[in-house]
């Protein structure tokens, strides 16, 4: 590691001709940076906390210090392998210092619901990027979109390890979003031993019979064989989840919950101390096919548990038929469509040779 340390002699008889070793001992001497010396690119490595940076340049590895004067403005995150420009000035202590951090880039923006904004406590993990935090709380992981508006002006700098506040709201791309990120240090106020915000009452469509007694949070994982329409069982990293199906549930991203299928669910705890499901996400391709709505076809049948967000396979008394799910956006009679679950399905054929599903129907 790059230092460029002075010898202590010299530093030593420097001090002395200065007459500061006549200083009382208990005198703190403030560690000065000089003039930028120069500017350097590099990724971040691993190890890098809010006081010291590690960088591994084209020249080898430095290592610098991170001050309360460093303009990091243009860069908050500094996450392993992220490209990164330095300028760097020698401090007094023998160190190099960094007086600003920069990056190039932005992302997309996207519109955020701010009227229902949750506050949570965690620390990030190694999986984060710079576009999505992940968030180690104490009901499990969050995931958390980064935008080029995110407030990031009560942090110092973000690295995996560091613990934080991060006010959130949910996105137009159903996703949460981080609005704010602060220091814990910087945001007393917050209890660092809990992620609640209060009770709140949330409102989407159809307000949920249960009262939320704290803010939203998001986790990742898969469906177990035993959920129903109105329980989701996940399996997550953190363990497995049970998760309430309401009327006020938004599944138009994620119908599906068959065995396997991978979910990303936004949820809360309610007043009855359950978990209730506010959001479904699934994973879903895109699709540019045309389909010939002129022509229709209605078919009954169950879904077999090999069904994903993309491709709905139907047990029918004819056998089994496969159908592309991108042109039907909420299933109607039901909020999500479970394996075994009976249906029926108007569909139409498209230019890529599918039939592709338009409607689909719970039957009782």
């Amino acid at each position: 590691m790059k230092k460029y340390k002075r010898p202590a002699v010299v530093c030593m008889m420097t001090l002395a001709a200065c007459g500061l070793l006549l200083v009382p001992t208990a005198t703190k001497l403030e560690v000065q940076a000089e003039e930028v010396i120069a500017t350097v690119q590099g990724k971040v490595m691993e190890g890098t906390t809010a006081k010291l940076l590690y960088l591994d340049t084209s020249d080898g590895k430095m290592e610098i210090k991170i001050d309360g004067s460093t303009n990091t403005g243009n860069c908050k995150m500094l996450l392993p392998e992220k490209k990164i420009s330095v300028s760097v000035a020698h401090g007094n202590d023998g160190y190099l210092h960094a007086v600003t951090i920069s990056e190039n880039g932005e992302s997309p923006s996207v519109s955020v619901d701010t009227s229902k904004v949750s506050n949570v406590v965690g620390t990030l993990n190694e999986r984060t990027t710079e576009e999505v935090l992940h968030l180690d709380t104490s009901q499990g992981e969050m995931e958390l979109k980064l935008d080029k508006n995110t407030d990031l002006s009560n942090c110092s700098v973000l690295v995996v390890s560091g613990k934080y506040v991060v006010s959130c709201a949910r996105g137009e791309d159903a996703y949460m979003h981080a609005i704010s990120i602060a220091d814990v240090a910087a945001a007393p106020t917050a209890d660092a031993s809990q992620t609640g915000a209060g009770a709140q009452t949330y409102s989407q469509g159809q307000t949920p019979a249960v009262n939320v007694t704290g803010e939203t949070r998001t986790v990742t994982g898969t469906v177990k064989d035993n959920t129903e329409e109105s329980t989701l069982y996940l399996a997550t990293t953190e363990g497995d989840f049970t998760f309430r199906i309401d009327d006020s549930t938004d599944t138009s991203k994620g119908m599906v919950l068959t065995p396997d299928n991978k979910l990303m669910v936004t949820y809360f705890k309610g007043s009855d101390n359950n978990l209730h499901v506010t959001s479904l996400v699934g994973v879903k391709d895109s699709s540019s096919a045309t389909v010939d709505t002129s022509s229709q076809a209605t078919v009954t049948g169950t879904v077999k548990g090999k069904s994903t967000e993309n491709i709905l396979l139907l047990d029918t008394s004819a056998g089994e038929m496969e159908l592309k799910m991108d042109k039907v956006s909420v299933p109607v009679g039901c909020k999500v469509l479970v394996k075994g679950k009976k249906i029926s399905v108007t569909c139409s054929r498209g230019d890529d040779a599918y039939m592709h599903a338009l409607t689909v129907t719970a039957v009782n």
